[in-house]
This record gives C-alpha cells, structure tokens and sequence, in this order.
C-alpha cells in the first residue's frame, strides 16, 4: 500500500478545513434570525465623499472634506509633528501636522491640515488640498487641481466659475427624426433619450428610469418592476404636496411629497404621513444602555455573498442609529442585486454557481476596498439628524392652514437634499457618473457618494465624489456632476428607509437583545397619505411599452447612421 507523502496530507486537510468553515453559518448570523430588509427603490440615483475618522461609540458630524485630514501618505517624504525633514527637502509645517512632499518640492502648511504630492500646495484656510500636476491651491475646503494651474476656492465651490457639470460626455448625439434626441455610449448602449416629453435614463449596468409627465401628472418607471404616479394633492400652510402610488410587483404603496421650486425647477421631498411619539425619537438617537449584539440571519442569502467582500455589519450596536444604517445598507444592496439579475448583468444561474465555487475551492482573493467605518460613520450620522428633524416635526404638532384644491404654492426654498448640513448619500438606483472628459463609470444602489458643493450649476447639477462602491462600479475617489432632482431622490429614499427601520425597532424592541423602548405609538402628520391611485398600473405599463418602442427606434436610427450630429 502506498503512503500519502506529508504535502498530499496537508493538501488533504486544508480542503476539508474549507469545506467545513463553507458550511457553517457564522455564529453571529444563528443569533435571532431576522428576514432582510425589503428592498425600496426611489427612481434616479447619484454619488459623493466621507467624514472625520470615528468608531461606532463616538458620532461625529459629516466633513465637508474630500479626504481626511491630518495624514500622510506611505512611502513619502513627511516632515513629523517635531518638524523633522527627511531627504534634504523643504517642508514647512507650523501647525504641528503632517505635510507629504513627494517631488522634493515645498509644501506650506499653515492651518495644519494636509498637502499631497506635487509641486507647491500652499494652503493657508482650509482642509485638504491635493494637487497632482500643479501650480498653488490657495484658500478654503477642498481643492483637487488635476491640470498643473490655480484653484481659488471659497465656501466649497468648484475651482473657476464654481460650477460642475461641463464635461465631455462619451459617446455621440443622435439628433431623431421624429423630434427629439439620444445619447449613445461608445458601445452602442443608449444613455438617454428625450423625445416627446419622455427622458429615458439607462445605467451602465442595464437599469431603466423613464420619467414623463402629461397634464401636470408624473409618472416615473424604474426597470420593469414598476414605479410611480404622482399628482398634486392639496396645499396646507403655504406648501403644496403631491400624492405619490408607488406599484411594484402587484403592490401598491402611497406617500406624501412636498414641491418646491428653487432656481427655476421643480423638486419634491418626502413628508412623513405619520410621526412616532417623541421619546421614541430620543430612544433611538442617544446612546443605548449597552452595545446590543444582533443576529440580521443573512448568512445564506445570495446578495450577502455577493456583497460580502465589499459590506459587513456592526458587530455591535451603541444606539438605534448604527443598527437603522446597517438595515438601509442591507436593504439597498438587496434591492441592487435584484435589479442586476434582472437585466442579466449577474449572469444566468449566478446564486448557484456561486454557491458551487464557494464548496469546491476557497474563495479568491478580493482586491475590492469594503466600506470604510468613516463612511459607515457618516452615514450613520446622517441617520441621526433625520431622526432630530422628525423628533422636532412630532413635537410641533399639525399646523393645519388648509388652503385646498391641490394647486401649486408658490415658493423659493431650496430642496433638501441641498442642506449643507446633509451630504452623504445612498445610491438609491442603477445609473453613471461622468468622471472626466470621455470617461463614465457606472452607479448602482448601495454605492456611497458625498455631494462636494452646495449650489447648483446653471444646468441644475451638483458635484459629488464617490466614497464606496462595490467591484463593478466607479472607483472611491471619483468625482463628477449629478443633477439636483437624482440626489433629491437619494434624499427622499434615504428619509423612507429611516421610517421603514424604525418600522422594525417598534416591532423587535425589547426582544433579541434590543432594549425596550418607550412610547411607539403614532400620529398622523397635517397631510395623511391619499388612498393608493389604482390607475397607476396601466399607466407605468403604457409608459414602459412606450420606452420599449421609443428605444428600439433610437436603435434603428443610430444603426443607420441617419441621425445627426455627435460628439
């Protein structure tokens, strides 16, 4: 009989280890198993950047800057907090942090925060500035200076006439011929269309927004799972609010939205249709009496593998606010890979082949950067200042000031998700960010973006930077425009995601490890939600077959060549 050698054992051996870790469920995953957070989709998406580094104990308000401060780069030339200089170059360092020279070049520090890289950073107000090929950033946040010459920002606007949005977008423009125009991608993929009051959107990844509006009625269609149908409601204290019937799967689901109308264009934000009694709100935002552990049973979910080199939850939970940000997170990536298999960009059978991978061999290694704690953070924060404002919009009370007839107030309020106090946003669907000139990458829900300026463009966009991502989509680091209305959108699904976790803490509190909660009771905001549109059904699938149509011309015609113009 023939002996196995010493390495043929241990060969044997380690499959058997993996084999044996692979078909465990993790401890923490048996405990209280709860189902995943149902997916929510928002129509339109978009991107942004993180915060100040905190652990899950501690919050700490979101940055307005693009990259932490008081660092330094590995494997540069620094000059330490005791102005020590290495390598004979010039640092000068006057606040006792951290300045990277890279190019044996000065760097002026005088307000301690960080320079990086390249010729002379002089930076004498702010926080971060980063200069690749350059000259001097002088003043304010953050300045990013890619081409060699002079950024002067003041307030964190962009560099120049402080407006984003003027890049060269890939591709070529299609002029139709029965009116209207298309972008086409380089790939032949369609980006958008606009023809006859209908904008069609499509993301990188496939995924479908159509948005039309006839008669003063909006209708929005997101892949071919369905949508939504809004129409003015009623005006109360000077606002008017809008109806929305969302319809997926045979569902319906009705909310509230407040219009406003600020630089020329229309926007709507969510408004809750109920509040919980204020000592619920304090219960969920300050700490609770000890770090919870909590069990969410994702193990074997098919979204959680795929997500898993990119998304971990909390080990343990300090308040209601880290556990509601692990329960959007879940939802969104949930949501995200369901829309990716539904468009085939996962692939056919990818639950079973990947679960076939995970038996025969250990899983290969994963470059992908996983959300940052500083995003996670953030994120987190912005969870606690939706949860003050609701606890402060419950304490008031109703306003009444019913003024009827649903017709649009007239008014000149910035949208929220334009509150400088709110930066940090969820992806809330499939789309792109153009990050350079020629250069797009994809967005998809549960990638992160920070927007990086306050005011729109004259064309209605915003700059942000994006802060995670998962494998297939743009890289932490990029920056681009995103119009006002998709990140409005991130901000209204952000605001249902917080109503639909407290949702869940009202049910599990005092069970699983979670500390009971006071007064979970509810009332009705000045402007209950209106009984479900059930026209909304054939008014998306009208919509979703015309797109269909619309789309298969643009084809034809770009196929042809007959239409005009291009990039």
């Amino acid at each position: 009989m023939k002996l196995m050698s010493c390495t043929t054992v241990e060969s044997f051996l380690r499959k058997l280890v993996w084999l044996a870790l692979l078909m465990a469920v993790p401890a923490w995953a048996q405990h209280k198993p709860s189902s995943a957070p149902a997916p929510r989709s928002a129509p339109t998406p978009h991107a942004s950047a993180p915060a100040h580094t905190s652990t899950p104990s501690h919050t700490s308000t979101p940055s307005h800057t693009s990259t932490p401060s008081h660092t330094s780069t590995p494997s540069q030339h620094s000059s330490t907090p005791t102005h020590t200089n290495t390598m004979g170059h010039t640092n000068t360092n006057t606040a006792g942090h951290t300045n990277t020279n890279t190019a044996g070049h000065t760097n002026t520090n005088t307000a301690g925060h960080t320079s990086t890289m390249g010729h002379t950073n002089t930076n004498t107000a702010g926080h971060t500035n980063t200069n690749t090929a350059g000259h001097t950033n002088t003043m304010g946040h953050t300045n990013t200076n890619t081409a060699g010459h002079t950024s002067a920002m003041n307030s964190g606007h962009a560099a120049g006439a402080g407006h984003v949005g003027n890049r060269t977008i890939p591709g070529r423009q299609v002029s139709l011929k029965s009116g209207g125009s298309a972008s086409i991608r380089p790939n032949g993929q369609i980006r958008s269309v606009n023809r006859n009051g209908m904008q069609i959107s499509r993301g990188m990844h496939g995924g479908r927004t159509v948005v039309s509006t006839h008669n003063g009625v909006r209708v929005v269609s997101v892949g071919h799972r369905g949508g939504y149908v809004q129409r003015a409601y009623v005006v109360r204290g000077g606002h008017s609010y809008y109806s929305r019937t969302y319809y997926y799967h045979g569902g319906y689901r009705v909310g509230v939205y407040r219009g406003y109308y600020w630089g020329g264009r229309p926007y709507y934000g969510y408004y809750p249709g109920y509040y919980y009694h204020p000592v619920f709100y304090g219960w969920a935002y300050n700490p609770w009496p000890a770090p919870v552990y909590w069990g969410w049973g994702w193990g074997g979910a098919p979204w959680y593998g795929y997500y898993g080199a990119y998304y971990a939850p909390y080990p343990v939970y300090p308040s209601a606010a880290f556990w509601l940000a692990d329960f959007m997170i879940a939802a969104s990536l949930q949501a995200s890979y369901e829309a990716q298999a539904e468009v085939g960009w996962l692939g056919p059978n990818h639950d079973d082949a990947m679960l076939v991978a995970s038996l025969v061999a250990p899983p290969a290694p994963d470059t992908q950067a996983k959300m940052t704690p500083e995003v996670k953070q953030a994120l987190s924060d912005e969870v606690k200042a939706t949860l003050a404002t609701e606890q402060a919009e419950a304490g008031k009370g109703n306003t009444g000031g019913n003024s009827g007839g649903g017709q649009p107030a007239t008014s000149n309020e910035a949208p929220p998700a334009l509150d400088p106090k709110f930066r940090t946003f969820l992806v809330s669907s499939d789309s792109s960010l153009v990050v350079g000139d020629g250069d797009e990458c994809p967005l998809s829900q549960g990638d992160v973006i920070q927007r990086t300026i306050d005011k729109p463009d004259d064309d209605g966009n915003v700059n942000v930077k994006v802060v995670a991502s998962n494998k297939n989509d743009c890289a932490v680091g990029k920056e681009g425009p995103v119009s006002t209305d998709d990140l409005q959108e991130m901000y209204n699904n952000f605001r249902e995601q917080v109503k639909d976790g407290m949702g869940e803490l009202a049910k599990k509190q005092g069970t699983g490890g979670l500390p009971k909660a006071p007064d979970t009771t509810t009332t009705a905001g000045d402007v209950p939600p209106p009984a479900p549109d059930k026209s909304a059904e054939k008014s998306l699938q009208d919509q979703a077959a015309a797109a269909d149509q619309t789309e298969a011309d643009v084809k034809q015609e770009a196929s042809s060549g007959s239409g005009g113009g291009g990039f």
